[in-house]
């Protein structure tokens, strides 16, 4: 019995010829379907090891590996059968050795020898260079290399075919030698394509010159100028990502941390020591073993979620979406533990490793400068002018010099002789405002273990944090770098807890450590007068608060308890009332600033979630800051945190919400004059009012007047009563039933909606669902009825555009949807079920549903809050249902944290009584919940069908 080939390449040609013969049309889509089957059968075994092994570099391996297979026998079968090569007329040539010779390459991340299963192939077709022959021979020369060219572009074509047939995305170039190396030259792309090149099949001949001719005339003496090229290319690719590592829904690939970033030290250590492999990356002294196997566990662990990222989605994914993290945690073996669940534990994971490979980084950038590979920063080459290159200079601490401007350690012993030297370093970088030398952040990182209780507990050591913590200059910057260096964590363990942790929510874009050195950057900004123009209350009251130190040690800490069982702000009290005096704070500052960690949420909640022109809000709020001090610091604090979750969270309208409160308290905590002086402030408003519309006549005023309540009055603003005053006027004018208003607020960024119209239980659902129909996203609401009932609402939407005529246009639009709603032209409920996507992003996440109806919060009304799942046209469904139900909303506040959502309304029964019955509110509760169970249900079905 004949033998099969070994050679895959004869064995795959056998097989087909044995099942087609001369059929080249039938081999042809033969070869199709059989590496089809090499490729499917491929994927699957990767995955499977994958899931098995949890080796994502040996899965990329896997799969470059059978790419090879495939292109191997493509090229095979096209050079061999298809399209063999043709011999040269009158020439003695034996048949075996062809006249024009052809190799295909596999470059760039494929050359590196690894694929993504979603991932592009990229190859090179290399041709030889036509001969040039001389005299007589020159007219069959020209012949013969015609026919060289001919073929070649039909074996090229034919490849190509082939891979494309099997959907496979391939980047392809077709050059000779000279054309790669001239390209080369010049593009720093293909340089960088070429540095990975590994030949797969054809004339190997060709590969060996390729790399010989590269390697002398491109790499020789250029090392500094790619550096310099490469790190200008990631800080452009770093820039479009988003800049911070520490995102909570990185690129895995392209991101901060990321595989592009690893790649990205390998060229340019292979480019500027000369290397093959990464291994040889510590004989020639880039890395230590240690640093090594760290790079090698950083590349594995990526690779392993970018391959289950392409497994599960059956695309090149690359961003690590919340709706991808679940799966992905699970297929990494991950569980709930310690107060965090799965996904939270796996983010954790990736966010360490991403911080490992910017260590890595650091190492490169410092080696390099040594090699002189890697231009020094555009100010030491200022300096350079001025002085020598080198340029030493002692500091208060003979420990540490000053080397290009960066301070450095006089020798390696400085951490082990006194390692309070740790934090000193630090001090001295913020101190003198000069970046840190990556010698000595290499080395703080190798020295962590001299962190222990008793340079914890040294009062030196504290007071140099603190010195830190609170200094005027950048204090967020010098964080950062203690962080990333390891330090941060170590001397503090309770901050070392929350590194890297993410939290599993739309609301906050970066981990728990990241926002909490931003909050810090945010107060370094109030505090220096940066930002006056966008916190203009902030700026005002930070020169008067006499807790300065208890305000930056509240801002650090306020979410350092995150990721336990326990409720954070409680935790994260305890956690300072214990760092307090270690940090030297005095017993009363300690305190101070336990208690604005406790109550860090506090004022937000107020502002965004109650009717803070209700007397009980304020004399509740009041009761609880308790002294103007406190009030000064936790408005503050606020800004902070809200500022610091993520960019587009802050907006003009929180500020003036916090504004607003901060007023009314003020007037509770220095005078107590809110009731007594309520008559007071109406006829005020009145008066002011009544100034500024000279063209009315008294009595005109005066019935106008007498239509509003006294709450209008002391809620609404001049501008907006001037407004609705001229409004309510122009309908009377025209017969108009229904009259709307739109304008846009550039400083708060949104866009108000108002409309008058005659009152009944169901007009806020109108409204609302309005917006909702034209993808609005309501973010507050007011709410008036004239005592002869007609209602004045105003509904608060964000800004869908940047443009003011795009945006009061959308407005028009809105407006016109609530008047044909109004004069039954058209069903608000059709236009929001029109709306509602087919598949609502926020199904990742699980908020449970909570109702609460409480009478304690307001004098005059029953308070509903309900939070929950947020999703499009909500807030019309609430509204709807409170309608259904019977009952007057008096005021409205929408608030919303990512994916949750807290509405809030002050309600009445159609007596204008409060809802006391305990019957009534338990059917209240049943309703609403029943919105988001139906909800719930909705999206099973959908999901099962």
């Amino acid at each position: 019995m004949a033998r099969a080939p070994a050679d895959p390449v004869q064995a795959a040609i056998a097989a087909l010829q044995a099942s087609f013969g001369d059929d080249t049309i039938a081999l042809r889509n033969g070869l199709v379907t059989y590496l089809k089957d090499i490729h499917e059968r491929g994927l699957v075994h990767a995955e499977e090891r994958l899931l098995a092994e949890r080796d994502g570099l040996a899965c990329a391996h896997r799969l470059s590996a059978t790419m090879d297979r495939i292109i191997a026998i493509a090229f095979g079968v096209v050079t061999q059968v298809l399209h063999p090569q043709p011999q040269a007329a009158n020439t003695s040539r034996p048949a075996s050795i062809p006249l024009s010779t052809l190799a295909i390459v596999a470059v760039g991340g494929y050359g590196r020898g690894t694929l993504a299963p979603g991932s592009d192939v990229d190859i090179l077709f290399m041709m030889s260079a036509p001969a040039k022959p001389k005299g007589a021979a020159r007219s069959r020369g020209a012949q013969t290399s015609t026919a060289q060219a001919a073929w070649g572009e039909r074996v090229v074509e034919a490849v190509l075919y082939v891979l494309w047939d099997l959907k496979l995305k391939v980047g392809h170039a077709t050059r000779t030698v000279d054309e790669s190396i001239q390209e080369a030259t010049n593009d720093l792309t293909i340089r960088t394509a070429i540095l990975e090149a590994r030949y797969l099949v054809g004339d190997k001949g060709l590969f060996d010159e390729l790399v010989t001719r590269f390697d002398k005339e491109i790499v020789s003496g250029t090392a500094p100028a790619f550096v310099e090229a490469k790190l200008a290319e990631r800080d452009a690719r770093l820039h479009r990502a988003g800049t911070s590592r520490y995102v909570v829904e990185p690129n895995v690939k392209d991101g901060k941390g990321g595989l592009r970033d690893l790649n990205t030290l390998f060229w340019i250590a292979k480019y500027a020591y000369r290397v093959r492999d990464a291994k040889e990356l510590v004989t020639a002294g880039l890395f230590t073993q240690d640093e090594f196997a760290l790079f090698q566990r950083c590349e594995s662990f990526l690779w392993r979620v970018r391959c289950h990222m392409h497994f599960v989605t059956g695309r090149a994914e690359e961003r690590l979406s919340f709706d991808l993290q679940p799966p992905i945690a699970l297929r990494n073996g991950y569980i709930a533990h310690g107060g965090l669940s799965a996904v939270e534990r796996f983010m954790k994971r990736y966010f360490l490793t991403a911080k490992d490979v910017g260590d890595l980084t650091a190492i490169v950038c410092a080696a390099l400068e040594a090699r002189h590979a890697k231009p020094r920063p555009v100010l030491d080459r200022f300096v350079s002018r001025l002085r020598s290159r080198r340029n030493y200079r002692t500091l208060e601490s003979r420990d540490f010099i000053l080397d290009n401007n960066r301070i450095t350690i006089a020798n390696n012993e400085v951490f082990k002789r006194d390692p309070i030297n740790l934090i000193r370093l630090y001090w001295l970088a913020d101190r003198h405002s000069y970046a840190i030398h990556p010698d000595a952040s290499r080395l703080a990182t190798r020295s962590l273990t001299l962190i222990d209780r008793s340079v914890r507990n040294d009062p030196e050591a504290n007071r140099l944090f603190l010195d830190v913590l609170t200094s005027h200059n950048a204090p967020e910057v010098v964080l950062r770098r203690m962080n990333e260096s390891g330090v941060l964590g170590r001397f503090i363990p309770e901050f070392g807890r929350i590194v890297a942790l993410m939290q599993f929510n739309m609301y906050h874009h970066y981990t728990v450590d990241e926002h909490l050195l931003r909050s810090v950057g945010v107060l370094a900004d109030i505090d220096a007068g940066r930002v006056d123009a966008e916190h203009p209350l902030s700026g005002e009251v930070i020169g008067t608060i006499q807790n300065r130190k208890a305000l930056y040690v509240a801002v650090f800490l306020h979410d350092v308890a995150k990721g336990r069982q326990s409720d954070h702000s409680t935790g994260g009290a305890r956690v300072t009332r214990k760092l307090g005096p270690r940090f030297g704070l005095t017993p009363a500052e300690t305190e101070t600033a336990a208690w604005l960690v406790d109550n860090h949420l506090l004022m937000s909640m107020v502002a965004q979630s109650r009717d803070i022109n209700d007397p009980s809000t304020i004399r509740s709020f009041a009761g609880t800051v308790q002294t103007m001090e406190r009030l000064k610091l936790l408005l503050i604090l606020t800004v902070c945190d809200i500022k610091a979750v993520g960019p587009g969270v802050w907006n003009g309208w929180k500020g003036e919400l916090l504004r607003s409160l901060y007023y009314e308290t003020q007037i509770a905590l220095t005078g107590g004059h809110i009731s007594a002086s309520r008559n007071e402030r109406v006829s005020a408003a009145q008066a002011e009012l009544r100034e500024a519309l000279p063209d009315w006549s008294g009595a005109e005023f005066a019935a106008y007047a007498a239509r509003h309540y006294a709450p209008y009055w002391l809620k609404v603003d001049l501008a907006r009563k001037i407004q609705h005053a001229k409004l309510i006027r122009r309908a009377e004018e025209t017969g108009e039933t229904t009259v709307t208003a739109v304008e846009t607020d550039g400083f708060r960024g949104v866009t108000e909606l108002v409309a008058a119209a005659p009152d009944h239980p169901r007009l806020l659902a109108i409204l609302t669902g309005a917006c909702a129909a034209a993808g609005g996203n309501i973010v507050d609401a007011q709410i008036f009825t004239t005592t002869d009932g007609l209602a004045l609402d105003t509904l608060v939407i964000s800004r869908a555009f940047d443009r003011d005529d795009d945006e009061l246009r959308r407005g028009e639009r809105i407006a016109q949807a609530i008047k044909r709603a109004l004069t039954g032209e058209v069903r608000i409920a059709d236009l929001v079920a029109s709306r509602r996507p087919k598949k609502d992003r926020s199904r990742t996440f699980h908020v449970p549903t909570e109702v609460i109806v409480d009478n304690s919060l307001s004098d005059r009304h029953t308070v509903l809050e309900i939070s929950g799942l947020d999703r499009p046209g909500l807030l019309y469904d609430l509204t709807t249902v409170l309608s259904q139900l019977n009952l007057n909303i008096a005021s409205a506040h929408i608030a919303t944290y990512g994916e949750k959502v807290v509405d809030v309304f002050y309600v009445t029964d159609l007596t204008g009584a409060k809802v006391d019955n305990t019957n009534r509110q338990a059917a209240i509760r049943r309703a609403i919940e029943r919105i988001f169970l139906d909800e719930d249900a909705n999206a099973a079905d959908s999901k099962a069908g």
